[in-house]
């Protein structure tokens, strides 16, 4: 697949239909992946790569460079098309300035997940079948995808391109993923246990900013965290009270917006399951307004951008058991 998309980006490079590429290339590791702009065929032969440790997702980065002069090349994964469907349903990406390209995915994983594992010295990684097979200094490690995949692309939503101007291999389907089974388990605890687990979960949180900097749902151009009169801006928390307010405001903000991609856990170098605050949001709308899916269209409206009569209150929240 790499070398179809580099042969593409010089198709789409060389006859001028777009000045740049959207992509990925190494840092310092090889499993240290980093979202990189390329403009050049030999910036493209020299650095580009697409492989298992690229999970990130592109579509944030679309938001400045579609506001650049000339056109993009982007190579968007299906869950990064949700994101960034969502993106152009708010207006933050310029469409006629990216040229979309779909590129499959069967799940990313990372080089921490391999080192806990116990592989050391990653050279490299390729997938056989059901596998990861990893290159490292004493030789190759096969481990199966179950036990090396994050929980987000082993409960994958979607393997569906939601928008594309070009394919490069199937267009994919949306997968019946058990996604909120989790989310069940922690709705079954007792109100202490919720609290208790969470409290634990939280309680990790250094304040990085990591989460909120590589959502594409948090796009707002100065962050109510950074206000300054705020008296919490761009610092750890000071109690426990803090580490709570964050992290359920900012999934309070991104509430029937949020394509639940992952992005969040996969940055968060404490490992706290941030994605499940915002699933459990994300079933609550699926329960009390339909079924919804943010970022699978450019033109349906959110639940929770429409007023209704028949809109849930508190009392139709309990009166249906919910225990929140």
């Amino acid at each position: 697949m790499q070398e179809m998309m580099i042969a593409k980006a010089k198709e789409l490079l060389g006859s001028g239909a777009v000045n740049r590429v959207l992509g990925w290339k190494t840092g310092e590791f090889v499993y240290d992946i980093t979202p990189a702009v390329f403009t050049s065929v030999e910036e493209l032969e020299k650095d580009f790569v697409y492989n298992d440790f690229c999970g990130n997702n592109l579509s944030k980065y679309l938001i400045k460079e579609s506001r650049k002069e000339g056109k993009i090349l982007a190579f968007l994964k299906p869950c990064d098309t949700y994101s960034f469907n969502q993106l152009l349903k708010e207006h933050r990406i310029l469409r006629d300035n990216v040229y979309v390209v779909g590129v499959p995915c069967e799940g990313k994983t990372d080089g921490e997940t391999l080192k806990a594992k116990g592989v050391k010295g990653i050279l490299g990684i390729r997938t056989e079948g059901d596998s990861f097979v990893v290159d490292t200094l004493y030789g190759e490690k096969t481990l199966a995808k179950a036990d090396a995949l994050p929980e987000r692309c082993l409960s994958c939503k979607s393997k569906k391109h939601m928008v594309y101007d070009e394919l490069l291999g199937p267009e994919g389907e949306v997968l019946d993923s058990h996604r909120f089974d989790m989310v069940e388990k922690i709705e079954k605890m007792t109100p202490d246990e919720r609290f208790e687990f969470w409290r634990g979960e939280l309680s990790r949180c250094i304040r990085c900013n990591a989460c909120r900097n590589v959502c594409p749902a948090c796009s707002c151009e100065k962050c109510v965290f950074d206000n300054d009169a705020s008296g919490i801006a761009q610092k750890a928390a000071a109690d426990s009270f803090e580490e709570n307010m964050f992290h359920i405001i900012r999934a309070f903000h991104v509430a029937g917006r949020c394509t639940d991609c992952g992005e969040c856990s996969r940055v968060c170098p404490q490992n706290i399951p941030l994605h499940l605050l915002n699933r459990k949001f994300i079933k609550d709308i699926d329960t009390f307004y339909g079924e919804y899916q943010a970022g699978e269209d450019t033109t349906t409206r959110a639940p929770l951008t429409n007023y209704d009569p028949g809109d849930v209150e508190p009392s139709i929240v309990y009166g249906k058991g919910g225990k929140k």
